[in-house]
């Protein structure tokens, strides 16, 4: 391991330690604000359930900053389009590899383009699908299943694909489900509370795997 290396993994195991998260503000015109609540709610609901102590108010981090660094867990939504500029790329490539997670949550129309803009990043890896028994899946709360549907679009099977870097998930990306729209404010989607319950339910368990890996 080279020193870089060595002083970029102290500095996400220095920022987990102060359990801070950020939100990824990207360019090409997507609407990476599409869910203004949902991080605030996740983040509540894990402070209250999985005893986190994450702050209120997550971030907003650009993928070409240097505060990309600062931030143990990075969440990436929307419906349109994602250009990655070759300064996004080598400095998302470098966090990931130092430590760092990015959770991309497609919020239905973001599919087309974020799967060429992650093969920029990993040109020599592939989205691999997790199976149900991954331990993402298993604690705190168990989805046997694995991911749950949260928002019927056009009734396809939800899946969770990744990326791994020697052995370890880096990126996760969750396609059919909607996370998010099961972590925004109730009046928002009218979810019923069963299904805001899975939703959250299943992002406190990736906040849970990153926090404990």
């Amino acid at each position: 391991m080279t020193m870089k290396r060595l002083l970029l993994l102290l500095l996400i195991a220095f920022n987990a330690q102060a359990q801070e998260i950020a939100l990824l503000k990207y360019h090409g015109g997507g609407d990476w604000y599409a869910n203004p609540t949902s991080l605030p709610n996740l983040i509540k609901f894990c402070n209250q359930n999985i005893q986190t102590r994450i702050k209120a108010k997550p971030a907003t981090v650009e993928p070409s900053s240097p505060d990309l660094l600062s931030y143990p867990y990075v969440h990436m939504t929307g419906h349109g389009n994602v250009v990655f500029s070759d300064a996004d790329v080598v400095n998302l490539r470098q966090y990931l590899a130092a430590g760092g997670f990015l959770h991309i949550d497609d919020n239905y129309g973001m599919d087309q383009y974020i799967r060429k803009e992650i093969k920029k990043i990993f040109p020599g890896n592939d989205l691999v699908e997790l199976p149900s028994t991954h331990a993402i899946f298993q604690k705190p709360n168990p989805f046997p299943a694995g991911l749950p549907k949260i928002h019927e679009h056009d009734g396809k099977r939800p899946q969770a694909f990744g990326i791994f870097v020697e052995g370890r998930l880096v990126l996760l990306y969750t396609y059919e489900t909607d996370l998010g729209d099961g972590w925004e404010d109730p009046e928002v989607n009218n979810d019923p509370a069963e299904v805001r319950q899975k939703a959250l339910k299943m992002g406190a368990n990736i906040i849970a795997y990153i926090f404990a890996n």
